[in-house]
């Protein structure tokens, strides 16, 4: 039954209890838990979020992913194997694999040969961090990065292993990191979204589905806001011709009052959700070219970026574009940035990968630290899972492919709160088995949130019934990366 015919029906039973004595129950206890906002899940007028303050004292205050879609090659980056080197060509041992799961694509193979990198590793910084020859620009922030090589898995495949990493769960349908972050702390600017994605354009790869930015079960107000390339940043944002923005600013006045009116009649939290979206899209009519427009940056800076940040929506433009919202604050930056899925052809499709975001990466960091910016933000760079140590198809003296490996893979981390030229953990030998400090997708979600201020056990939602969290049942905070 829709709404409409919904106020036409007379009061039973239940709306009596709801709107009265369930109802009163209800501003009761919001009014001690949090007075500005009652009956919704919604931040409140000053823009805090439903937490009010956080758990305890943030070594951040807001978060920079450099998410790389398709999972890099932690073999060829930053885990040196001279072993596989060595062995290049002889048989992966079973006592390595211990009959481990593999991918439908390379279950079938008879032999799976050991693969070298065939990129030289080097020590940089006073740390001695390893790192190769294809990232010339990270070898300068050596000192300034905390690397976690034992990251692990429990997904093989990119959708869920994405989905994983991003929500928290490998099933669709749960919030993101952003929209649990925007929910809980809420805006340090209330003419922005505080959770803005940007994607890569024109990179193929694997899919990326809105739904990594979606807010699930929490209200939509929180989900993130994906701005593209090109003249509309946010697709429906400007006005049609003939609209003015006084014409629509009077049509927001009288949309909100119908919202509120039917927000009385049913107290639908999703009502007073939309009236906030309605609101901020008005705000952000006159924000989002301003802050898009990166014409008033000087040559240095694109100099630092390199030549694609001239050119809207390449990864470097993108890395430009997160510092301008990170120093607008934005609590939640996320950068998507496609084609490192190399099943075959590894040597040459990993060059240019490293071509299109080294630079940029780096340049990030050091704009923010130049700004006073990186001392509370937190910069992570990683994909969803590892690759494999053997090479998946023919291995050749100039050619291999690496298929998926969620046992092992390395990020990097970076800025407030985390310890600078530092590695925690480490794999076998052969890159194929975690042998220290192992840190679980929960994990990192735990470390991430704690960074911010969080409690990641405390911090739940209740939805059907079932309190939920980003780090669902398990996850502990890694402190050992902790400075």
């Amino acid at each position: 039954m829709s709404d409409c015919n919904n106020y036409n029906l007379v009061p039973g039973r239940r709306d009596f209890l709801s709107k009265t004595a369930y109802g009163l129950g209800a501003v009761s206890l919001a009014s001690f838990l949090n007075p500005a906002s009652v009956f919704s899940g919604t931040a409140n007028e000053t823009g805090h979020g439903m937490l009010g303050s956080t758990h305890f004292p943030a070594k951040a205050k807001r978060v920079i992913y450099l998410f790389q879609s398709g999972a890099p090659s932690q073999l060829d980056l930053f885990d040196n194997k001279p072993l596989l080197n060595e062995m290049n060509g002889e048989e992966l041992p079973e006592s390595i694999r211990q009959g481990q799961r593999l991918t439908g694509m390379t279950a079938g193979q008879r032999s799976f040969p050991l693969a070298g990198s065939q990129f030289s590793f080097k020590q940089w910084g006073e740390t001695g961090s390893w790192m190769s020859e294809l990232l010339p620009h990270h070898s300068k922030i050596a000192d300034e990065l905390c690397f976690i090589k034992s990251m692990y898995t429990e997904a093989i495949n990119h959708d869920p292993a994405a989905t994983f990493i991003q929500t928290g769960s490998q099933f669709p349908g749960r919030p993101a990191i952003g929209s649990w972050i925007d929910y809980g702390l809420g805006s340090d600017n209330e003419n922005l979204p505080s959770f803005i994605v940007l994607v890569t354009k024109g990179k193929g790869g694997q899919p990326l589905y809105s739904r990594l930015w979606g807010s699930g079960f929490l209200p939509s107000q929180h989900q993130g806001v994906q701005f593209r390339a090109g003249k509309d940043a946010v697709l429906y944002l400007t006005n049609p011709p003939g609209v003015d923005a006084n014409a629509r600013g009077r049509q927001m006045d009288y949309l909100k009052k119908l919202q509120e009116e039917q927000f009385e009649k049913f107290h639908d939290p999703e009502i007073e959700a939309r009236i906030a979206q309605y609101e901020m899209a008005f705000r952000m009519q006159t924000s989002v070219p301003e802050i898009t427009d990166t014409s008033d940056e000087p040559d240095y800076i694109y100099d630092l970026y390199g030549p694609d940040s001239r050119i809207p929506g390449t990864y470097a433009a993108n890395c430009l574009l997160a510092r301008r919202l990170a120093e607008n604050g934005v609590k939640f930056i996320q950068l998507y940035h496609r084609g490192w899925d190399h099943h075959s052809n590894l040597p040459n499709d990993i060059k240019i990968q490293c071509k299109e975001t080294d630079q940029a990466s780096v340049a990030l960091l050091i704009d923010l630290k130049q700004r006073g910016l990186l001392e509370d933000t937190l910069l992570i760079w990683g994909g969803e899972f590892g690759r494999t140590n053997y090479s998946q198809g023919k291995l050749t003296t100039d050619n291999y492919g690496r298929d998926h490996h969620p046992r092992c893979f390395s990020i990097w981390m970076a800025g407030a709160g985390v310890n600078k030229g530092y590695t925690h953990g480490s794999t076998d030998d052969f890159g194929y088995n975690i042998i220290q400090d192992p840190v679980h997708i929960h994990d990192f979600q735990a470390t991430l949130m704690h960074l911010l201020g969080i409690d990641h056990e405390r911090f739940t939602y209740k939805f059907q019934g079932r309190r939920y969290r980003l780090t669902d049942v398990h996850g502990k905070v890694v402190k050992d990366i902790l400075a």
